[in-house]
């Protein structure tokens, strides 16, 4: 078996969990596979799967392994196919492999989720990797082709490619503004309660932010909840705890069905920047080219039709 060929072995084996299956998958005999598992961990000087009488179990090494050996053979494979694909002869782009991408969970849900349907549609052969969490994650440590981020880019050695600004929206449940009314003014704020949202726990919540008169103020505000996460932030406002301020973007579905109502829209803090991050590769795979293509197709469209934006001069054709 050459590298490659042990590479692609392990891989089937750890997706089935099993020799047996691997070995009928691939059309080879079970000991050929057993083999061939066997000689990566010797070459690698570590152990990869962890064999029980039932199952096989990736180790935490193999887990590391099997990530880099997905996207090590899918740039092959793309390697391979090129040309064929600039001659069509398969009738489509080819594009397969895994993408990993992460987001913000109110940007999955109303935006690039309802979507991805024309994506995979598109290219069959392609794996996308979705990941919806609020904190910032380590594009390069955990491995991601991009991410999908609202606010301040600080992240030195990535490529920021700008989308847009999303406009940020005051938000409370109807059952709260029966029991505390409406709020009409910042004068009315103290007399309100507030969900306060910090990234760490034990951090001070910077309050009620907006513009007046073109200057940013933080207003102090009670509150008994603080959470640290986008799901507990939303239930909290759904339960009548208090008013929250999100992206626009993440909340479109519950204004339109009258779960959330927006109070104080001319009260409403300054646009947060909406950017597609990435890893400064030299040559990025053409996979991951085309699902960032098509998020910035989908996010810049989103944007521009009103429901989450309005776009910078420039920012859809920005690269």
């Amino acid at each position: 078996m050459s590298p490659f060929d042990r590479m692609h072995t392990f891989v089937r084996v750890a997706e089935l969990a099993s020799f047996t299956q691997a070995a009928e998958a691939l059309g080879i005999p079970k000991a050929r596979a057993s083999t061939a598992v066997q000689q990566l961990e010797t070459q690698l000087g570590t152990r990869l799967l962890h064999r029980t009488t039932r199952r096989v179990l990736l180790t935490q090494d193999g887990q590391a392994y099997y990530e880099r050996c997905k996207d090590l053979l899918a740039d092959v494979d793309e390697l391979q196919s090129m040309f064929q694909h600039a001659e069509g002869a398969d009738g489509g782009s080819g594009l397969r492999g895994r993408v990993r991408v992460d987001m913000s969970t109110g940007m999955a849900r109303n935006v690039v989720v309802p979507r991805l349907p024309e994506l995979l549609a598109r290219h069959p052969a392609l794996e996308l990797e979705l990941s919806s969490t609020e904190r910032r994650v380590d594009v390069v440590r955990e491995g991601f082709d991009c991410v999908l981020r609202t606010g301040a880019v600080v992240d030195g050695g990535l490529v920021a490619r700008p989308l847009g600004l999303a406009r940020l929206v005051n938000c409370a449940s109807p059952g709260y503004l029966r029991a505390h009314g409406r709020p009409q003014s910042l004068a009315d704020l103290p007399a309100h309660r507030l969900v306060h949202f910090v990234s760490t726990l034990g951090a001070r919540s910077t309050g009620f932010e907006a513009v007046v008169g073109g200057a940013p103020v933080a207003v102090a505000m009670q509150g008994p909840v603080t959470v640290n996460n986008a799901e507990a932030y939303m239930a909290a406002c759904l339960a009548g705890l208090g008013i929250i301020q999100v992206p626009r973007l993440g909340v479109v579905d519950l204004l339109a069905r009258g779960e959330l109502v927006e109070v104080l829209p001319a009260l409403a803090a300054p646009a947060m920047p909406l950017t597609l991050i990435y890893a400064n590769r030299r040559n990025v795979p053409r996979r991951v080219r085309a699902v960032m293509d098509w998020l910035a197709e989908v996010v810049t469209a989103h944007l521009a039709s009103g429901s989450g934006a309005a776009l910078p001069p420039g920012a859809a054709a920005a690269r």
